[in-house]
């Protein structure tokens, strides 16, 4: 149990300091290789459709199925599912637009002009950071318990979930640096936004451990489902399709459900 909290802990971890990596890569490179991320965010979506559709919701319906009979644990997992859609739909409508993390950044906007004392970019700077850090409290949560659940698969989310993290660093360290000419403080906000989410696994470790049964284990399993497919949907392909062909993440979106469906017959 010792190590299996230890993993779940860390892989959130390492997914939530992946937005200090995109902040790193703003910093050290010239141009942004739109091909590589295109591909990538496609192929993150790829194994949080399939992942969500083929095992998670899978999971959830058997655990409330077996603690609530066939005809209510079926609805229990419908109402799971779409409740996690409207949860991280209204953290989205709520947060202001100008931090919406949807923003999308290039690191060629560094070296476009001179960092100036900017106010309104610093304002931006520090609502998408705290855009960021709202969304990713229920992805700490959501690989936390995935990976409690089932180590390969939260190892899967983890992986998934840091690749979307990277440009979200981006979006934060930009307009930071523009506003204060400081790489440290652009750095420490994009590192600061993404420890939100082992913040979130450390909040379902103490608020939801002690209640964890068949019943609640199924219908936030169900939750974490509805989570990962909006997220796919609304954040990860329309950012791979702005980043470059519509193609390139189409076959990045393939990839990632061929790679996740390789991985699970494989611990079967």
């Amino acid at each position: 149990m010792t190590e299996g909290l230890l993993l779940a802990f860390g892989l959130t971890l390492m997914a939530g300091l992946a937005t200090g990596i995109g902040s790193v890569l703003a910093f050290f490179t010239t141009t942004t290789n739109t091909k590589f991320l295109s591909i990538s965010l496609g192929f993150s979506a790829g194994v949080m459709i399939y992942v969500s559709f083929m095992e998670i919701i899978v999971k959830a319906q058997d655990a409330l199925v077996e603690s609530m009979g066939m005809v209510l644990g079926n609805w229990m997992t419908v109402c799971g599912f779409f409740t996690g859609i409207l949860i991280i739909a209204l953290i989205d409508k709520f947060i202001p637009k100008q931090g919406n993390p949807h923003e999308l950044k290039r690191v060629e906007e560094m070296n476009e002009k001179q960092a100036t004392k900017n106010p309104d970019l610093l304002k931006m700077g520090t609502f998408t950071a705290l855009a960021i850090a709202i969304h990713n409290f229920p992805e700490g949560i959501a690989t936390f318990t995935s990976a409690l659940q089932d180590p390969s698969l939260g190892i899967a989310i983890a992986v998934a979930i840091a690749i979307h993290n990277i440009p979200e660093g981006i979006a934060v360290s930009i307009p930071v640096y523009f506003a204060t000419g400081s790489k440290k403080k652009a750095f420490k906000l994009s590192f600061l936004s993404g420890m939100s989410e082992p913040l979130g696994a450390i909040v379902a470790y103490l608020v939801l451990m002690p209640y964890l049964n068949d019943m609640l284990f199924g219908f936030i399993f169900a939750a974490v489902a509805g989570i990962m497919v909006f997220i796919s949907l609304d954040e990860l392909l329309p950012a791979a399709q702005k980043y470059d062909e519509a193609h390139l993440s189409i076959y990045g979106l393939v990839g990632g459900m061929a790679v996740m469906a390789i991985s699970l017959l494989l611990f079967i």
